[in-house]
């Protein structure tokens, strides 16, 4: 474990907003369910704790999970004593958890094929190389990212982001979304960012504002469906968020509410973005809408803090993704620099 723990030292000594870490015998992992209000810290000895809290959000957003993936992958390893077949049924016992999150299941099928290679009396060594090799590729894809990103905002930019997709959502630096916006306030641009509270999950009011009050950026909070008439009235020109999958075709399947945004920038000639990833661009999808979205349970919308929001009889529904166009998208932006129309052909280029 020496590797990891002087990656997780120096990380910590660059003040990265990590998400989840390793200490001597256990993972560390921020509850992001009681931000901002109380920074609670999970202790995570099993790998079935790990898989509860990606499934209950405690650790949500492509990236975290994605590397969630390769820490609950080390977990097993280190708990059985390095067996092979512990460490892949522990990657498909995490990869179960959130079916959509196309940047955990790439992870974990990854991580897994290079352990079905792995020699049996090196395998502890080899794995913990090569899982060291993919924390560290996260975070420099997410310096990657906010670099070419940033090139598109302008001083003096208002921008509008969604959800969150930040420092939290990814491995400690800025994510996706706010690598882009974090980048170029640290290039010395003046911006200001409007963040929609996100519901019913409020992860934009409980963590992306979290966020940029902690890097300092200038920000107002406001509710999902104020974006519209804030375009209209010249509030916002800019629009960047994050992604969980982007398809072959370039269609961006992200958190519910992404889509309504999008039809209000195209309507105010508002330019829009997506951050992501290659790993996040699944070319097995041929278009956003044949995807299979995760329905979260009644209860998230019916409830808001534990607390009964409608009447009792009250049926809900809540579909955690949406589907945004390519033809809404004025740019992807990646680790390899900002891909335009035409997306199947450009995006082809990613994969080979």
């Amino acid at each position: 474990m020496n590797r990891l723990l002087k990656l997780t030292q120096q990380w910590k000594a660059d003040n990265l907003l990590m998400p989840i870490w390793v200490e001597e015998n256990h993972l560390c992992m921020i509850d992001q369910r009681k931000l901002p209000h109380k920074t609670e810290i999970l202790e995570i000895t099993q790998v079935d704790q790990l898989a509860k809290g990606i499934k209950d959000m405690a650790i949500r957003g492509s990236g975290a999970i994605g590397i969630a993936g390769v820490y609950g992958m080390l977990l097993a390893s280190r708990i059985s004593g390095g067996k092979k077949e512990d460490v892949i049924l522990a990657g498909k016992k995490l990869k179960s958890t959130r079916p959509t999150a196309v940047n955990l299941s790439k992870t974990v099928d990854n991580l897994s094929k290079f352990a079905e290679s792995c020699s049996e009396d090196r395998f502890y060594e080899e794995f913990m190389e090569k899982a060291c090799d993919v924390l560290e590729e996260q975070l420099n894809f997410e310096k990657e990212l906010g670099r070419y990103g940033a090139e598109i905002i302008n001083d003096g930019d208002s921008i509008l982001t969604h959800c969150h997709s930040g420092a939290l959502a990814g491995s400690g630096f800025g994510g996706r979304a706010l690598s882009v916006i974090r980048t170029a306030f640290l290039e010395g641009k003046n911006i200001h960012v409007y963040c929609c509270e996100t519901r019913p999950y409020l992860q934009g009011a409980r963590i992306t504002a979290y966020e940029l009050e902690k890097f300092g950026i200038p920000h107002t909070l406001i509710t999902d469906g104020m974006s519209g008439y804030l375009m209209r009235i010249g509030k916002i020109n800019k629009v960047v968020v994050g992604s969980d999958r982007v398809a072959s075709n370039g269609d961006l399947i992200n958190k519910v509410g992404t889509y309504m945004h999008a039809l209000a920038a195209k309507e105010n000639g508002i330019p829009f973005y997506t951050a992501t990833s290659s790993h996040t661009i699944d070319f097995s999808l041929e278009r956003g809408m044949d995807i299979d979205v995760e329905y979260r349970p009644e209860y998230e919308v019916t409830h808001l803090d534990g607390k009964l929001i409608t009447t009792e009889n009250t049926r809900a529904l809540y579909p955690a993704f949406d589907v945004t166009p390519n033809e809404m998208i004025n740019g992807i932006i990646s680790e390899e620099g900002i891909i335009r129309a035409p997306y199947l052909t450009q995006l082809l280029r990613l994969k080979k």
